[in-house]
């Protein structure tokens, strides 16, 4: 089965365990986002306070979300089938879906009594090397610098024709083959909303650190860890009032959620989280 499909059942055996939340309501950014990412994501909220982050920047993903007036007649909508639609469809389902499913595995989380640990290492817990190869799918910019400054080899995959080409100290291609080699990758948490997912972990086989980071990175981790994700870094909603606020108006998020990470060797798995509920 694919990533989605795995990940949805095991949201069909917690609905089994107890009624889920419904859906109160979509946020989304400004229709112009801003700088630094601030922008580049939707928030979809249950009726219990949970979010469930996901990217909006793919096509006219976001133009099209915001052209729904009402709202896609999402209030009161039963939240695991919506979540469905992250398996099943595509384009702004798709996106809403992944929301939806991220939303629900908050809910999950916290009615486990479960809170992933902080991070504050942007960039996964590399720990680039000099020599050593390292791979980046998707380009972060705000990255470059501590994985050039190691002195490590960067190359970087990009699905955007307009980026490829050789920089200072790195090299942007759109050929996933060239991560071959690559000991250590960091990945943005796009790949699980534009069906790159197992194209890009083929192409990873020698790499023993696979991070993968990012607001939409909210997901459950087993299916991905199974895969040979070793690390997951999303975005922990600490204050939802002050988070959607900051979402509607377009500005830093950072003071209202917290980045978390997920190895297999802090996250208890979801068979021992579904036995406290």
């Amino acid at each position: 089965m694919s990533f989605a499909a795995d990940y949805i059942a095991q949201l069909e055996r917690f609905a089994e365990r107890a009624p889920l939340p419904r859906i109160r309501a979509l946020h989304l950014p400004p229709a112009r986002p801003g700088s630094e990412g601030k922008g580049e994501f939707c928030a979809l909220e249950l009726e219990d306070g949970s979010l469930g982050l996901s990217y909006v920047l793919l096509d006219d993903t976001l133009e099209r979300l915001r052209n729904g007036s009402d709202g896609f007649g999402l209030a009161g909508a039963d939240a695991l089938a919506v979540a469905r639609h992250y398996a099943n469809a595509g384009g702004i389902e798709k996106t809403i879906g992944f929301a939806a499913a991220n939303a629900l595995t908050r809910c999950f989380y916290d009615r486990a009594g479960f809170r992933p640990d902080n991070s504050a290492d942007s960039i996964g817990q590399l720990r680039p090397a000099a020599g050593e190869r390292v791979g980046m799918i998707g380009l972060f910019m705000p990255l470059l610098g501590r994985i050039l400054e190691s002195g490590a080899q960067l190359t970087v995959v990009e699905l955007r024709p307009e980026l490829a080409g050789e920089r200072e100290g790195y090299r942007v291609t759109l050929d996933a083959g060239e991560l071959a080699g690559c000991t250590k990758v960091i990945s943005t948490s796009t790949l699980l909303l534009n069906d790159t997912l197992d194209r890009m972990l083929a192409s990873c086989k020698e790499a023993r650190w696979f991070a993968m980071i990012g607001p939409s990175a909210g997901c459950l981790p087993d299916a991905l860890f199974a895969r040979g994700v070793t690390f997951l870094g999303g975005s922990w909603v600490n204050n939802r009032d002050d988070f959607v606020a900051a979402l509607l108006s377009g500005e830093s998020r950072s003071a209202s959620a917290d980045k978390y990470a997920l190895s297999a060797d802090n996250y208890p798995g979801f068979d021992a989280l579904l036995a406290k509920i």
